[in-house]
């Protein structure tokens, strides 16, 4: 076991951002190539793969009273900051803001959809008068793969990004549920560079007072404690956990101007391998070594499932951040390496299909499903009650069950991805 590598590993799969990751790569690549021409940008080309498209139409822009892949874009143009990566257009102003809606509302934004095949691919064209640049993110949602000003490539971009070391391949060859089990049973947070963990527990933790706090989207978190004042739903360690979770994604698809750290290019991801591990512990006065150890669990299953599966699909993502908070929810109330094997049976036999229709408000309501989920996949698993080899795309080995899951999203989701987006596309938005 490299215990340096799997540290490098988590660091390396969660960052912080602001917003709808979706976006905000949409907002990086054209800040990226802002960097690059002569001039203000007076024209703005933006094309993008289905999976940024469907997750970029409904998101709140942080900041702003915006949605859309196009204002993303005329934002990350005018004031877009590449080195705050995710949280490109934190520091936009109200004068930002109005520039980049005027050359959206002047007609000088143009989106359209990419033939190239990856599902996470984001090209921006800016120009003004005969200057022109381009930049392209693909892959990964901070990837810059390709720039060029006035037609001529950027060549140090493309060998920086082929310099990357921590690749899907690695995380595949490095992580298995025995692998993550090992390392956080041995972790040291004194010597064990988790830095991640301990943001992703602090800062989740605050978006979920914000949002429960505010008033933001559906309001799930609100409307769950609601149901819990007036009887309909009871109290308790899961309601609370729910409550919480859905309260964070609450915010952060509104667009509130507050940080997450995300786990494999995702907020809502993030938000969900953390904070229903976290809530239970303070509900169940669970100690913060153990809670520590257990959102660590956590966020490596998120990852692991990840390697192979990709960052986008047609397959909602909350499903695999909740099998990673399932795990964690076994192993904060003692459960071993089986159990935990349990856990990722029971959520891939349940929540395997849930659909990603794209990012917007009712994130949060389909979280909070994957959390209730991730509870009672959880309590079976430590009574050792597991969905049966016998029974649909679950085998007795969970890691076949999660190559299973993996070529459903993968080989299954290309199809639903046009079918969604075309339904999208018609409701003239």
């Amino acid at each position: 076991m490299n215990r340096t590598l799997i540290c490098q590993i988590l660091n390396h799969e969660m960052m912080l951002a602001t917003g709808c990751t979706e976006p905000a790569a949409i907002a990086l690549t054209a800040a990226v190539a802002r960097g690059h021409l002569t001039g203000e940008p007076t024209h703005v080309k933006i094309l993008a793969s289905v999976n940024i498209i469907k997750n970029a139409m409904a998101a709140g822009i942080p900041g702003t009273d915006c949605t859309g892949m196009n204002y993303a874009a005329a934002l990350g143009a005018v004031c877009g900051r590449v080195d705050r990566q995710l949280q490109v257009v934190d520091d936009a102003t109200a004068e930002d803001v109005a520039k980049a809606v005027e050359l959206v509302r002047s007609g000088n934004v143009e989106m359209g959809r990419t033939p190239e095949p990856d599902k996470l691919y984001v090209e921006v064209e800016l120009t003004n008068g005969s200057h022109q640049s381009r930049a392209v993110i693909r892959g990964a949602h901070t990837n810059v793969t390709f720039v060029e000003k006035d037609h001529q490539e950027v060549e140090t971009v493309a060998q920086e990004a082929a310099a990357d070391p921590i690749t899907p391949q690695l995380i595949k060859e490095t992580l298995s549920i025995q692998t993550i089990y090992d390392f956080v049973e041995t972790l040291d947070p004194k010597t064990d560079d988790l830095h991640m963990i301990e943001q992703a527990i602090k800062v989740n933790s605050e978006i979920a007072k914000v949002g429960a706090e505010g008033n933001f989207g559906l309001n799930i978190g609100r409307h769950i404690r609601k149901s819990q004042e007036s009887g309909l739903m009871g109290r308790g360690a899961m309601l609370e956990a729910v409550a919480v979770t859905s309260s964070a994604a609450d915010a952060r698809m509104a667009g509130a101007n507050v940080p997450v750290v995300t786990n494999s290019g995702s907020g809502n991801q993030g938000i969900t391998a953390t904070m229903p591990v976290v809530s239970a512990a303070q509900s169940l006065g669970i100690d913060e070594e153990r809670t520590f150890r257990a959102v660590t669990l956590s966020h490596l299953m998120a990852i692991h499932i990840h390697a192979d599966f990709g960052l986008l699909s047609g397959l909602c993502g909350a499903t695999i951040a909740a099998t990673g908070a399932a795990c964690g929810l076994v192993y904060l109330q003692g459960g071993g390496v089986k159990q935990i094997g349990y856990a990722v049976n029971n959520m891939l036999g349940d929540v395997t299909g849930m659909l990603c229709d794209g990012a917007k408000a009712d994130c949060a309501l389909k979280i909070s499903t994957c959390v209730f989920t991730a509870f009672h996949c959880a309590a079976m698993a430590l009574r050792d009650e597991t969905v049966k080899p016998t029974d649909g795309i679950v085998e007795s080995d969970p890691e076949v069950t999660i190559a299973n899951f993996v070529k459903l999203g993968n080989d299954g989701s290309p199809k639903m991805d046009d079918l969604v987006l075309d339904m999208l596309l018609q409701k003239g938005m």
